[in-house]
């Protein structure tokens, strides 16, 4: 589990690097207060650039595993563009992972993989997702097995060889999305 309650407000959460698949300005990444977060406060990218094909990273620097399981919750605050947040597992670089998201308003969480910086859908789920709410959203990796929950129930699952290796773990957003991050627990697997 990430300790966000020892993180410094109004600063980059430590413990993170930060990185960026596609164009546009650079995310900014910073630890703000929010009551509704379990320790008072949350991880949040700030950036409004309304590039579309833009995806700020805050990559967990201490971790890295091909087997594992993330959970966090997730709030979608603003943005115009987007309003996404989503979880990134298997790392190699800030153009090669597998990301699963949920979009607020497109109503739907997608699981993709990103190849030499470009995405491909795998999977998805049609659902509602409410903004300046907090939600769940899971990602299981085993093998060439990805499973996604979000709000605690199994959506779907997906096989892919692409990314086999171990790579890191990442917070993710797109284009001008102001999300929260908060509960984010890392576990790896056998």
């Amino acid at each position: 589990m990430i300790a966000i309650d020892r993180l410094t407000l109004g600063s980059r959460p430590a413990g993170f690097t930060f990185a960026q698949t596609g164009r546009g300005a650079e995310g900014e990444w910073t630890v703000t207060a929010d009551p509704t977060a379990a320790a008072g406060r949350a991880i949040e990218q700030t950036s409004t650039d309304r590039t579309d094909y833009r995806f700020p990273l805050a990559i967990h620097e201490s971790f890295s595993a091909a087997n594992v399981a993330v959970e966090l919750r997730f709030k979608a605050v603003a943005g115009r563009i987007d309003q996404a947040g989503g979880i990134v597992v298997r790392l190699q670089d800030a153009d090669n992972y597998y990301v699963v998201r949920a979009n607020a308003l497109e109503d739907n969480v997608r699981f993709y993989r990103v190849v030499q910086g470009r995405r491909e859908q795998l999977k998805g789920a049609d659902l509602r997702i409410t903004a300046n709410e907090w939600h769940s959203l899971g990602l299981r990796a085993e093998g060439d097995r990805f499973s996604i929950s979000y709000d605690g129930k199994a959506l779907f699952s997906v096989t892919d060889r692409t990314f086999a290796e171990a790579g890191g773990v990442a917070l993710w957003t797109k284009a001008d999305s102001v999300t929260r991050f908060d509960r984010i627990a890392i576990t790896p697997l056998p």
